[in-house]
């Protein structure tokens, strides 16, 4: 018995390593991305602009069009899964129908977690997600908002007019 549970254990250890070496490098290359708020010196929110090219889920290179009216920030796994549950049924081009596009901050989770678990799952859904790597960018975008809500921002040419929060389906449907 024991010589079975100590190969158990040997087993998960060597499974845990070669699972870290694989997924435990980043391919996120910071020199490609930049994201511009401006003024830089107050909090991202009404009245502040925005410019960014970053990546989503697939790595294709995502500019902000001049043309986006909603912002979608995702700051946490709980609003990615209530952001996943008001898409569900919804056509590919519903969000981009409503000139909306949504971000996820996926700095905080550990590259390993990141490329096993959480891109996997994004590659998954049907819309487009813009994604924050770098948590200097995030830290930026969060400044003073409630992570545990989806923030959506109002913005006329790339310029914040409005910002409200959902905490659930129906709140998200009414913003969007």
């Amino acid at each position: 018995m024991k010589k079975i549970l100590l190969g158990l254990i040997a087993l998960i250890v060597i499974v845990a390593g070669v699972l870290f070496g694989i997924n435990g490098t980043s391919n996120y290359d910071a020199s490609k991305y930049s994201l511009t708020i401006a003024p830089s010196d107050k909090s991202f929110g009404i009245g502040s602009t925005i410019d960014f090219i970053l990546p989503d889920q697939f790595d294709k290179v995502s500019k902000l069009p001049t043309t986006t009216q909603k912002l979608i920030f995702i700051f946490s796994k709980d609003t990615g899964h209530l952001m996943k549950e008001f898409m569900d049924g919804k056509t590919e081009d519903f969000l981009s129908s409503k000139n909306a596009l949504v971000i996820a901050d996926v700095s905080t989770a550990p590259t390993v977690i990141r490329n096993t678990f959480i891109l996997p799952g994004l590659k998954k859904s049907s819309y487009s997600m813009v994604l924050i790597y770098d948590k200097e960018m995030a830290k930026q975008l969060k400044d003073g908002k409630d992570e545990t809500k989806i923030i959506v921002m109002t913005l006329d040419n790339r310029r914040a007019t409005k910002v409200t929060e959902a905490s659930s389906v129906d709140e998200l449907g009414k913003l969007l």
